[in-house]
């Protein structure tokens, strides 16, 4: 969702000389993604930079965390992964944090789940576990729009018989979410987070998961301020994380919400702009 030119908020310049960063984390679906939802090749050689410089890379996701090494591969060694919606932070495989569901929870999100698809919603839940993902919904469509997000996916009988420590619950919406599921989930959320990270899903954890609570906790571990942390991010899943860093970059595509709390603008996705402003504040050459 895009806001209106008419509508975009004004954001300050960037300073004219380099600034002090030892974090950059950005989400990945319409921020750092390209059009094609692939990394753009350019980001390589600038993570090699950044390396050089001290400066930590972090992808922040709603993501599993397998789909993320997966997607890292050639440069995950040191690089912390906030997969999950920050409910799961790893780095080179270690654990460093995360805020696990009740499985009775996550059992109450399944029935809803499945009374919205007896009322004809199209929709079905992932049930995001450590392990693995899980789906009960087989249809290829459905697990064709699930495979992309989770590299480990089984597909079982029942949910809720599931044994895994369980991270979160995503539903997939083919409809917009926020007209319809996002509504269903309305009884959870003086208890838990429901927050619609996409056009399509809606993901509900514990009501202290959120991508900025893993990023202020990987600053503490690291000593690193927000000063030194710059965020990028598009959706609403990425509010709080906004909030963790003073250099925080609301995408030119992202959700009003997100430009109205953002401190400034990055270029679209589709314009590579997490990569054209990281260069900017470094002052690193650009092709």
């Amino acid at each position: 969702m895009s806001a209106t030119p008419s509508c975009l908020p004004t954001a300050p310049e960037l300073p004219s000389g380099p600034v002090d960063i030892r974090l950059v984390v950005t989400d990945m679906d319409g921020t750092l993604l390209d059009s094609t939802g692939g990394i753009p090749g350019g980001l390589w050689p600038l993570l090699t930079e950044l390396r050089r410089r001290g400066v930590l890379f972090s992808p922040a996701s709603g993501r599993q965390y397998a789909t993320l090494a997966r997607q890292f591969a050639e440069a995950a060694d040191g690089m912390v992964f906030v997969a999950e919606n920050g409910t799961y932070v790893v780095r080179d495989g270690v654990e460093l944090s995360s805020d696990p569901l009740d499985a009775a929870v996550a059992a109450r999100i399944v029935g809803t789940t499945r009374r919205l698809a007896a009322d004809g919603v199209d929709v079905g839940a992932v049930l995001c576990g450590k392990k693995s993902a899980y789906v009960e919904r087989s249809d290829e469509a459905f697990v064709a729009e699930a495979s992309k997000y989770y590299t480990l996916l089984r597909t079982v009988e029942d949910l809720t018989t599931v044994d895994d420590q369980f991270l979160k619950v995503a539903l997939y919406d083919f409809g917009p979410v926020e007209r319809t599921t996002a509504h269903a989930l309305a009884p959870f959320t003086s208890t838990h987070q429901v927050v619609v990270s996409g056009e399509h899903w809606v993901d509900v954890m514990n009501p202290t998961a959120n991508k900025g609570a893993a990023l202020r906790m990987l600053q503490r571990e690291l000593g690193i301020t927000p000063a030194q942390t710059v965020v990028f991010g598009d959706y609403l899943n990425d509010l709080e994380m906004l909030d963790a860093a003073d250099w925080s970059f609301a995408m030119t595509n992202a959700h009003p919400d997100v430009l109205r709390r953002a401190r400034y603008m990055a270029p679209s996705n589709t314009e590579l702009g997490v990569l054209r402003t990281i260069a900017r504040l470094l002052h690193l050459p650009t092709s």
